[in-house]
């Protein structure tokens, strides 16, 4: 029987640095809606759902799910592991993977690579980039990570530590040693046994931002949008082009720097 592949999209209204950002518009459309369709045309995905949280402040994102019907669920505001866990089985899912809704040029052909290397080869965890110490090559906002449920499910019992529960998967790969099999693929087995693969680009792109964290960073993909004529179709090389032909777009938000894995929001803390 073919595995039910469930992507979950998380994302919230009181975001840190940008409050709201997730309903923002981008060419017509709310932000949250170009990640959702982007991700529905992975052909290894059975069911896309938007996770967001039992927040007050997070009724907008329901409302707006259950008028445009987009599958949800909610969980809890900090505990992103928890809120992944019961999405994922509520939906009956055997493979899970995490897509954050300030993403909105994630690219299907991505997440079926992902996905298809989890599959084929059995491994635990699969992704197409993690955090520091280790290099990414795929520029940041086309971010996949998919593991089995029977993993989530052990990560969800087990993992303890604030990012670990926030950044929902680095149970799997922290302290992983990844030895370089091609060009583009790395694999480890963790210290808690998991068999990690990541997925690597043969040129690297780890340095491009393609994500939406603050006021720059939405201005950026607006203005990649406003090219593509409000279009969602296009494919991450065809930005790449873009921002090669005009490299002032990447000005943009040049200066923005990405949250590293040990940011965690000092919020739930005080929970």
């Amino acid at each position: 029987m073919k595995p039910k592949v469930i992507a979950i999209i998380q994302g919230r209204m009181s975001s840190s640095r940008l409050p709201g950002k997730i309903l923002a518009d981008i060419a017509g459309q709310p932000m949250l809606s170009r990640v959702f369709v982007r991700t529905s045309r992975a052909d290894s995905v059975s069911q896309t759902v938007f996770a967001t949280t039992t927040d007050s402040s997070d009724n907008p994102v329901a409302e707006y799910c259950d008028f445009s019907g987009i599958p949800f669920a909610r969980g809890s505001l900090y505990d992103v592991l928890d809120r992944y866990y019961q999405t994922a089985k509520e939906f009956n899912a055997d493979v899970v993977v995490r897509i954050t809704a300030d993403c909105p040029v994630i690219d299907p052909a991505l997440i079926d690579n992902v996905v298809n290397a989890l599959l084929e080869d059995e491994y635990d965890f699969v992704c197409n980039r993690l955090p520091p110490p280790w290099n990414r090559t795929y520029p940041i906002g086309l971010d996949v990570e998919a593991c089995t449920f029977k993993a989530l499910e052990q990560a969800w019992q087990k993992a303890k530590e604030p990012q670990q529960r926030e950044h929902v998967m680095p149970y799997f790969y922290e302290g992983v040693q990844l030895t370089v099999v091609s060009r583009q693929l790395s694999v480890g087995e963790s210290p808690r046994g998991y068999k990690v693969a990541l997925l690597n680009h043969t040129t690297d792109f780890g340095d491009y931002r393609w994500t939406v964290d603050t006021p720059e960073d939405l201005e950026f993909m607006r203005e990649v949008y406003n090219h593509f004529d409000g279009r969602d179709d296009f494919t991450w090389k065809e930005v790449l082009d873009l921002v090669h032909d005009h490299p002032e777009l990447t000005q943009i938000n040049a200066n923005v720097k990405h949250k590293m894995l040990n940011d965690i929001d000092e919020r739930a803390t005080d929970n």
